[in-house]
């Protein structure tokens, strides 16, 4: 987990740093919708580390450069690509594609849950190998997918901060869940627990305010049926020392 779970991380940091440029980052909230109310996955981080200790969170963080050359089992669908080429600062159709393979790639390594389908010896492929964080779906004998993600929203952190994100705000459905890889959250790691819970519920009550505005977007989708790539995807972004929230592509 990084800040980019936290996109928008107003009181944290001092404003008046130099200008830095966001780096690109993606984040994942899975959902179960086996019950009445859809649920999504959290983790709870250790209470030592720096950066939001002892909050609960989505697993999220940087683009790897290895992102954009991961085989994958399905590429991302073009309305999903369409969606992540809206906005500014623009991107490439390969960084679209990074961005979704790297929401994926956190939530394995901080969560142990990799979203993946089956294949035949994934890490033998030619071109590039599962190696190296990537390298849990080879063991698996998996191939990432991305091609069940959606986009929820988008936001920038202000500028004048030390670090800044630009982060994209996936969501998949835990039945895409292909591999569990044990031992990866326990008493000291980064991530100390996972749970399910109701969007709204107690432990999501003191999350970082950009957070509930994800969450808030994601059950506004949620309660009028299956997801689509046809809905409007929020952009958080800072205008005059103001949030602005605006539509992508509007």
């Amino acid at each position: 987990m990084t800040e980019a779970t936290a996109a928008v991380q107003e009181g944290k940091e001092a404003d008046h740093h130099p200008y830095f440029r966001p780096k690109d980052a993606a984040t994942l909230i899975l959902i179960d919708r086996t019950s009445a109310k859809p649920k999504v996955l959290v983790g709870k981080r250790h209470d030592n580390v720096v950066f939001m200790p002892g909050k609960y969170v989505f697993p999220g963080g940087r683009v790897d450069k290895a992102d954009n050359r991961v085989p994958v089992a399905a590429s991302i669908t073009p309305e999903l690509e369409a969606n992540l080429l809206k906005g500014s600062p623009k991107i490439t159709a390969g960084r679209a594609r990074a961005l979704a393979n790297a929401a994926i790639r956190e939530a394995c390594e901080e969560t142990g849950l990799c979203l993946g389908r089956k294949v035949e010896k994934p890490a033998k492929l030619d071109g590039p190998k599962l190696e190296g964080p990537w390298a849990p779906f080879a063991e698996a004998g998996l191939l990432p997918d991305p091609s069940g993600l959606f986009l929820i929203a988008r936001a920038i952190t202000p500028p004048g901060r030390v670090r800044r994100f630009d982060t994209r705000f996936f969501t998949a459905d835990a039945s895409t869940i292909a591999h569990r890889v044990e031992g990866v959250v326990h008493a000291d790691a980064e991530l100390v627990k996972l749970v399910w819970v109701e969007i709204g519920s107690e432990p999501l009550a003191d999350a970082h305010a950009m957070t509930k505005n994800v969450l808030a977007e994601l059950d506004r989708r949620l309660a009028t049926g299956p997801l689509r790539h046809d809905a409007a995807v929020p952009f958080f972004h800072f205008y005059g020392g103001k949030m602005q929230k605006d539509v992508l592509g509007a």
